[in-house]
């Protein structure tokens, strides 16, 4: 087990510079265009695919860094260049997490490289959970699984909203119930094949930010998919349900779900997306703070900015130690006994939406319009606070841990 450390070693260093230039010299030229395109960036997943970003080998190291620090570390970088580009290089990594938390070997070596293509004929896939009724909610999920013995299939029917890649990804990772009984126990995950008949997209969001990241609707109308597709396979699965069966008959513990693994396994990552964000609103300031002149010297001489930008560096510093807290603590198998991936993620998005207001703020008028990416940036701060657990969900997970208590 690695020890916990504030510096990167040489390797770490290296994949750090060279995520940084990618993020500067591919992703950021080409933000702005892709935020008001509103459009999947596929150029962009081809660059990263050829030079080795969009691979599972790539995240695969990352992934199993023994520091922990690789995942966070690459998210900062890339989110740093711009939050909607990065997305949607990143997003089939939530699927690829959903194969890996719940999937068999088998189904880890069989899947996970179909969500990423090669360079020549780049994929992508979507983690498909959220519903119209059941965002945060996953009791409420209303999507059915239905086991076909005489065919060994699964019959899925009904609606997920606010997936990313959603419609258009290679490989669909789908949360169904499977016993309506159990609640949020009683859900699987699934995966959809290629070209399966009955899953289509819906509706395409037009949203407030991240714009170059397709989120959509995928419905789902019988569509049936080999019993092999089921994560984790159905021995396990019958192994699971009959505990949780006994466990509400004796008025026992939780069980995890398995669309709450995922997100448990992901939230530290998605704060380190949020430090990129809120790095690169504060750099932006500071640089502008320096050559900005008011009534004869730079703006950042009057104490109501330097201190603003002080605040905003000593909030993104403590954000991303929570991050990397977290992310070795996932690494060395140590139980987050005090919520610290909900934490991570809270302080994190926070900060990034308070910073990118606190940039927009310091650069005055320009800060508010198109011309400098603040306000873009600003736009897509607002999705840390939402996704994958809104931040009063995560106030409540961190409050039931520390309580023990069923807080409401």
């Amino acid at each position: 087990m690695a020890e916990f450390t504030f510096e990167l070693n040489d390797d770490q260093k290296q994949v750090r510079d060279w995520l940084h230039g990618f993020a500067k010299d591919v992703i950021r030229p080409a933000a702005s265009e892709w935020d008001e395109r509103e459009e999947t960036p596929w150029p962009i997943i081809q660059e990263a695919a050829k030079v080795g970003i969009y691979s599972l080998d790539f995240y695969a190291q990352q992934f199993f860094d023994p520091t922990g620090l690789g995942i966070p570390m690459t998210m900062e970088e890339l989110f740093w260049g711009d939050a909607g580009i990065a997305l949607s290089i990143v997003g089939t990594g939530l699927a690829a997490v959903g194969v890996l938390a719940n999937g068999t070997e088998e189904q880890i070596g069989t899947w996970i490289p179909q969500m990423y293509g090669d360079p020549g004929d780049v994929k992508v896939a979507a983690f498909c959970s959220s519903e119209p009724d059941a965002g945060s909610d996953v009791a409420a999920m209303r999507t059915r699984a239905v086991y076909d013995q005489a065919k060994d299939e699964w019959v899925l029917n009904g609606t997920k909203t606010w997936a990313t890649n959603g419609g258009i990804a290679n490989v669909h990772v789908v949360v169904a119930v499977v016993d309506p009984e159990l609640g949020s126990k009683g859900h699987a995950s699934f995966i959809v094949p290629p070209d399966t008949p009955g899953l289509s997209q819906g509706q395409k969001f037009k949203k407030h930010g991240i714009r170059a990241s397709h989120t959509a609707e995928v419905v789902l109308e019988d569509v049936r998919v080999p019993g092999s597709c089921l994560l984790g396979g159905k021995e396990k699965l019958d192994e699971r349900l009959a505990r949780a069966r006994e466990k509400a008959r004796a008025g026992g513990e939780r069980v995890k779900n398995a669309a709450m693994a995922t997100f448990e396994a992901s939230r530290p990552a998605v704060g380190a997306m949020a430090v990129g964000t809120a790095r690169a609103a504060y750099e932006v300031a500071l640089d502008y703070a320096r050559t900005r002149v008011q009534f004869g010297r730079p703006i950042i001489d009057n104490q109501g900015v330097a201190f603003q930008l002080a605040d905003m560096r000593t909030q993104i510093d403590a954000a991303r130690l929570l991050v990397w807290r977290a992310s070795w603590m996932a690494t060395a198998g140590k139980p987050f006994t005090s919520a610290e991936g909900s934490m991570s993620k809270l302080y994190a998005s926070e900060v990034a939406k308070k910073v990118t207001a606190q940039a927009v703020q310091i650069l005055g008028g320009n800060g508010f319009t198109r011309e400098y990416p603040v306000e873009r940036m600003h736009r897509d701060s607002a999705i840390y606070t939402i996704f994958e657990g809104t931040s009063e969900v995560q106030r409540l997970v961190i409050a039931r841990t520390l309580s023990g208590m069923p807080i409401r």
